[in-house]
């Protein structure tokens, strides 16, 4: 029998196993966990995006996981209903077996735990702001430092947020928690330089971590350097000097 790891946008990876059908939802980070907990796991069942097709009643053993869960949370079902069309709706609908009031109470016992940073659950999070107006450099960076933190163990997971301009950056950092900030200095609406001067004018972000980037050049350089920037890497850029200045501002440390 095949076994298929599903991610929610519907790619899967197939392999062969004699075990029974396994599909693992790879959530993007606690949020989407958390979010589809609360609109469906809560209530006994969930929806899969997959272009696997499985018959009604089959037997799923569903495994959910994002980066930086140390224990991934098993949860048996059935395919009760299925749904075609366009690859972004296609889909089963799956129904856990045996869900009564003590599974359902263990399995809010370990969301809580993983929303409130468990250790025995999570790994220790690295949250990272992104400015970047091209998404393809967007994605690099944080596809990089995904692979560098799998690379160095799990002791820790970044999470991202990315933006493509100065004033939805300067938004970002009034109303949510950062450990560091990978920014660009030529940027849309507000330019990076602009946007390191707030962050050290502000009390609350004024230590906050900043890696400046940029292809421009010395003239970036010094505006970077003189905005209060803590690093500045010319474009284009090793993503391993992006996870050794990482290591050199956040406290984070690789397992001997």
């Amino acid at each position: 029998m095949s076994e298929f790891d599903t991610k929610p946008d519907g790619s899967e990876r197939r392999r062969e196993s004699r075990g029974p059908v396994t599909l693992v939802v790879d959530y993007d980070g606690v949020e989407d966990l958390v979010s589809d907990y609360t609109e469906n796991l809560s209530t006994g069942g969930t929806f899969v995006h997959t272009h696997r097709e499985f018959a009604v009643g089959t037997e799923i053993n569903l495994i959910l996981s994002f980066p930086g869960l140390i224990k991934p949370i098993a949860l048996p079902g059935i395919v009760r209903w299925t749904r075609s069309g366009e690859d972004d709706e296609r889909g089963v609908g799956i129904e856990f077996d045996d869900y009564d009031e003590k599974v359902r109470t263990k399995l809010k016992a370990i969301v809580d735990a993983i929303n409130r940073g468990d250790p025995d659950y999570v790994s220790r999070y690295i949250r990272v702001l992104v400015v970047e107006d091209n998404p393809h450099v967007a994605r690099l960076i944080r596809d990089g430092l995904d692979g560098g933190a799998a690379r160095m163990g799990a002791n820790f997971a970044f999470t991202f947020r990315i933006c493509g301009n100065g004033r939805d950056a300067l938004e970002l950092l009034e109303t949510e928690e950062f450990d560091a900030v990978i920014i660009d200095i030529y940027l849309p609406v507000l330019d990076g330089a602009t946007v390191i001067e707030h962050v050290r004018a502000r009390e609350r972000t004024k230590s906050l971590p900043v890696i400046a980037v940029s292809a421009g050049g010395q003239s970036a350089r010094d505006s970077a350097m003189r905005a209060g920037a803590d690093f500045f890497l010319d474009k284009p850029m090793r993503l391993r000097q992006v996870i050794d200045s990482m290591k050199k501002l956040v406290d984070f440390e690789e397992p001997t």
